[in-house]
């Protein structure tokens, strides 16, 4: 605990384990979190002690549990995440739940302190429906959790309005489909009334902030490849506060960022541009205002890529595309330019005119490089999204095309040099794409899926994957889940690529990339994959990775 007023700084607790979700009590005397529980296992064989002098080798793992392992986390323990609470001024935690339910979502003091308010999956199936999260409170004199939502459906991000008297959360009616907005709600704690704020916004609210008066709610989300923050009052009209919350991403241009509000209504956020990583910025006489300026001394002296934001319409269905063009420094349209085509995972998820690290640094070797949001993007509303239900990949393959067709055209791109590579989602697409077309030199396909029912029946977080993407199990619909499968197609595949996935990828494992690369070795096409050691999806979490993988593409 750091206090501002002195600077001091103490250690106010002794934990088994790291803490989360802090949550400060409304006179700042207490704080709540969740933290895991481990629970008590046993082997259920029994061997004989080993011989004196003997070494054995590490005992078996036995696993029963749906989800035994995490992507970034590695093999689960047995336990539960469970409520505590603590003095702010130290002492013994004290815990508040005890039950076989992960009750480790963000958490709401009311205004008099009785009670908390928590988001959590507790019904009796959450394991095979881990979305359907509700919003709950616990008395603290009692210990008694009642649910305060019920429905089929996430429900998160509870805030006690200031006053008091409202309750603020995210969610949506889950309707068992690839996407859905996320919507903003609040509740009359006294009335028991719940209003839907966003109704008419065709949007996912991302993160949400209560005004010091409790008349109305700041909210971020993501519109076009961009992040936006906006105020929505209790009642009356939304107000944009700025459409310039800038991605914390770093490798690739993925939208995103983060803001705060104080008790007097001051706003702060992360200020990002194509130019420059995020620095915090803060709204004054309602124009952003940068506060900082991490980045000046090391890319203040070099030329940066310049990046272009194009529309296109897709040879498909002449659906609206947004992308973006990144050109090499020094830029000249009378010259050719070879060509690389970089695609976002997800696939829900969206590209934006943001900060690039690997974009900036494939422009720097005389690239351009084309970004794009293709169908099943989000920021573009719930049908742009779902037109990849069940049919992912597809006509996203179309969208892509249209991209680099529309880059040829304009005269300063080398048809012979046409290059593309994408991680996860993109990887998928990449698969798909060289399954599809052999126009392009060379691909380099990262952390993918190559055959859907294996992925299923491997990635961390299956019992999602299998109802959501997917009609139905795999066994019960092998054809649909192999007509979306690249490598179904690897017997089209004439161009050289390469794999390269994190060793330790939980989420998209690295027995897809071991797939995709044997079957191509088969094909007699030339390819090589690229392991990375104890690297999880995120592989450049790490930034002697986010290196190596720049270098490998580059040079492939």
């Amino acid at each position: 605990m750091k206090w501002l007023k002195t600077g001091a700084v103490s250690k106010i607790s002794n934990l088994t384990s790291t803490p989360k979700a802090l949550s400060w009590s409304p006179d700042a005397k207490q704080l709540a979190f969740s933290m895991f529980v481990a629970t008590t296992s046993s082997s259920p064989i029994n061997l004989p002690g080993k011989p004196e002098g003997a070494t054995w080798a590490e005992p078996a793992k036995y696993i029963d549990d749906v989800y035994y392992r995490a992507d970034g986390a590695g093999y689960s323990k047995k336990g539960f995440e469970q409520l505590f609470i603590i003095d702010a001024n130290g002492g013994n935690a004290k815990q508040l739940t005890f039950d076989e339910f992960n009750n480790g979502g963000e958490v709401s003091f009311s205004k008099d302190k009785k009670a908390l308010y928590f988001s959590a999956n507790r019904h009796n199936n959450y394991l095979l429906k881990p979305t359907n999260s509700e919003v709950y409170k616990l008395n603290l004199i009692t210990l008694e959790v009642t649910a305060v939502t019920d429905r089929n459906g996430p429900d998160r991000q509870p805030q006690v309005s200031p006053n008091g008297r409202y309750l603020a959360y995210t969610g949506y009616d889950d309707k068992q489909t690839n996407y859905e907005n996320t919507q903003l709600y609040i509740r009359d704690l006294r009335s028991g009334k719940t209003t839907n704020l966003t109704a008419d916004l065709d949007r996912s609210v991302a993160k949400i902030k209560w005004s010091g008066n409790s008349k109305g709610i700041y909210f971020s989300y993501a519109d076009q490849g961009q992040t936006t923050l906006a105020y929505q009052p209790r009642s009356g009209s939304r107000k944009v506060i700025t459409e310039k919350i800038g991605s914390v991403s770093f490798g690739r241009p993925y939208s995103g960022g983060d803001f705060d509000v104080s008790e007097d209504d001051e706003i702060v956020f992360t200020l990002a541009d194509t130019q420059r990583p995020a620095d915090v910025a803060a709204i004054k006489r309602g124009k952003a205002q940068r506060l900082t300026s991490l980045n000046d001394n090391s890319l203040g002296h070099k030329q940066l890529a310049k990046v272009e934001e194009l529309w296109l319409k897709s040879s498909h269905d002449q659906l609206p595309i947004q992308a973006w063009v990144a050109y090499p420094p020094g830029f000249d349209s009378n010259k050719k330019y070879p060509l690389i085509l970089e695609i976002h995972g997800g696939p829900v998820a969206n590209y934006g005119p943001h900060f690039s690290a690997e974009v900036q640094l494939y422009a720097a070797k005389g690239n351009v490089v084309l970004y794009m949001n293709p169908r099943g993007s989000d920021s573009y509303g719930k049908e742009f999204a779902q037109t990849i239900h069940h049919n992912y990949p597809s006509n996203d393959y179309d969208d892509l095309m249209t991209g680099v067709d529309a880059l040829i055209a304009k005269g300063f791109i080398d048809e012979s040099k046409l290059f593309v590579t994408g991680g996860s989602g993109g990887g998928v697409l990449t698969a798909w794409i060289v399954g599809h077309t052999d126009r392009f030199a060379a691909a380099v396909v990262a952390k993918p899926v190559i055959n859907w029912i294996s992925f299923v029946l491997t990635a961390d977080f299956y019992p999602f994957f299998a109802d959501y993407w997917f009609p139905g199990k795999p066994w019960d619909h092998i054809e649909h889940y192999m007509k979306r499968s690249p490598i179904s197609y690897v017997g089209n595949v004439k161009t050289p690529t390469m794999l390269l996935t994190g060793e330790s990828d939980f989420r998209t494992p690295i027995s897809e990339t071991e797939q995709f690369y044997q079957a191509l070795k088969l094909q007699g096409v030339e390819t090589a994959m690229v392991r990375i050691p104890d690297a999880s999806h995120g592989i450049t979490a790490r930034p002697s990775n986010l290196m190596a993988k720049v270098a490998y593409i580059q040079w492939w």
